[in-house]
């Protein structure tokens, strides 16, 4: 009895965590990692969506959710709705590698919006910069 208790209690109390990728729009990106409450306000929200980007610690500035994937590696698609993994039948797009026109695959997908079960995140700064970091004094060899 007491074993089944710790497993529920286990699965209710999971909160979520997220591999971040935040990219701007000159190319340059930088990789943060979300854990138990830091990750609760990203939870719910959908491919496309624009949040405020001190959520995640960079201030001044808003985010849009791009794409991800989960710890399978299944890849989000944004017209597939929900959280689910889904068979779609594709022709091109997210998930799919080049195939010769006129094929169509059937793929494994997951919807949309961000769950638990979601691992990396991919985000673009809309507004605002990355933060810089301060490099310290590069050791050079001495030099005859």
């Amino acid at each position: 009895m007491q074993r089944l208790i710790k497993a529920i209690s286990t699965l209710v109390f999971k909160l979520a965590q997220f591999k971040l990728v935040i990219s701007d729009a000159r190319g340059k990106s930088i990789t943060q990692e979300l854990k138990d409450r830091a990750a609760q306000p990203l939870l719910g929200s959908k491919i496309g969506d624009i949040i405020d980007s001190s959520v995640v610690g960079i201030s001044g500035g808003k985010m849009k959710f791009t794409g991800g994937s989960d710890k399978s590696g299944t890849p989000m698609r944004p017209d597939v709705h929900g959280g689910v993994k889904k068979y779609v039948l594709l022709s091109r797009g997210v998930g799919m590698k080049n195939i010769v026109d006129g094929n169509r695959i059937r793929k494994l997908v997951r919807g949309n919006m961000i769950t638990e079960e979601i691992y990396q995140l991919n985000c673009m700064l809309v507004e605002g910069s990355l933060p810089v970091k301060v490099e310290g004094p590069s050791k050079e060899p001495a030099t005859k």
